[in-house]
């Protein structure tokens, strides 16, 4: 039985199409709203109501889901909604948009009558495709039935971290996993790269460690992509350097100094100028090598 909640997900890049369709799977009332609409308009096939404006596709929203690229442009989205948006309508904000940008956000929600709820996810491409997301959720506890079947819709697990989206402990509690996600992505890169260099079949490296306690699954997962090389997006060089930036920032402002972090932005930046920046991220391969 299809769920009549509506859902506005403005974003429809790699992590906002495959969420909106999942949402449309589910049976929910979705529009989508993206700034180059030819990347919106194949969810109408999905069921997806494509919109040319943000205005439009928050009109009478149960929930908005923004997924965009950074802080500045869920901002930029959600003012030109602002006179769309219902009262008491539920911010579900997954955008990984770093600690400095949640209280301005969380500020504009609450101007505005909104539920605001701070959900960055973890997981890339092939899991958001799934709905094998993991939320990361603070936010009070009467926004929870509503967000019900879109969190349900999205991802297997949902953390609860916090009643007050205002105080930024999932996108806090994002920045720190993603800080191992870009650490493990860089040194699988530069590991393959060190035995390109040397002449050692990487099967060997692969070999050696398999099974024990330095293997891990996403070793092998990012090893493929550099191996075969297919860099065919699941989260891309730009977002990763994006990302690396936040994080180191956000280490800034606390007084902790990451400096594996900071390499890494670092390559993802080197990465991007020798034209991958829309590459997957294990493309920082590149970086070690001069152009």
């Amino acid at each position: 039985m299809a769920d009549n909640t509506s859902v506005a997900v403005l974003g429809t890049g790699i992590m906002g199409a495959a969420m909106a369709r999942n949402l449309c799977r589910a049976g929910l009332d979705v529009r989508v709203w993206n700034r180059t609409r030819s990347k919106a308009e194949p969810l109408a096939a999905a069921g997806a109501r494509v919109t040319g404006t943000p205005g439009e596709a928050v009109e009478g929203a149960d929930v908005i889901l923004t997924m965009l690229y950074d802080g500045g442009a869920v901002a930029d989205a959600m003012n030109a909604a602002l006179a769309s948006l219902s009262s008491g309508a539920v911010w579900l904000q997954s955008t990984t948009v770093g600690t400095e940008a949640i209280t301005p956000l969380a500020g504009l929600a609450r101007t505005h009558g909104l539920v605001f709820v701070d959900a960055p996810v973890l997981g890339t491409k092939e899991p958001a495709e799934k709905g094998l997301l993991t939320v990361l959720a603070a936010g009070p506890g009467r926004a929870r039935d509503v967000l019900a079947p879109v969190l349900e819709a999205v991802g297997t697990k949902t953390v609860w971290v916090g009643d007050d989206g205002a105080t930024g402990a999932a996108t806090r509690l994002k920045l720190v996993c993603n800080s191992w996600v870009l650490a493990l992505t860089n040194g699988t890169a530069e590991a393959l790269a060190l035995a390109a260099g040397l002449g050692v079949d990487p099967a060997r490296f692969l070999d050696a460690v398999g099974g024990g306690s330095l293997d891990c699954g996403y070793l092998h997962l990012k090893a493929q992509a550099i191996l075969t090389e297919d860099y065919t997006p699941s989260f891309s060089v730009t977002t990763a350097a994006k990302d690396a930036r936040l994080i180191v920032e956000a280490g800034r402002a606390a007084g902790v100094r990451l400096d594996v972090a900071a390499a890494g932005g670092e390559r993802f930046r080197r990465a991007q100028a020798l034209g991958h920046g829309g590459d997957d991220m294990a493309a920082s391969y590149f970086a070690s090598f001069e152009a």
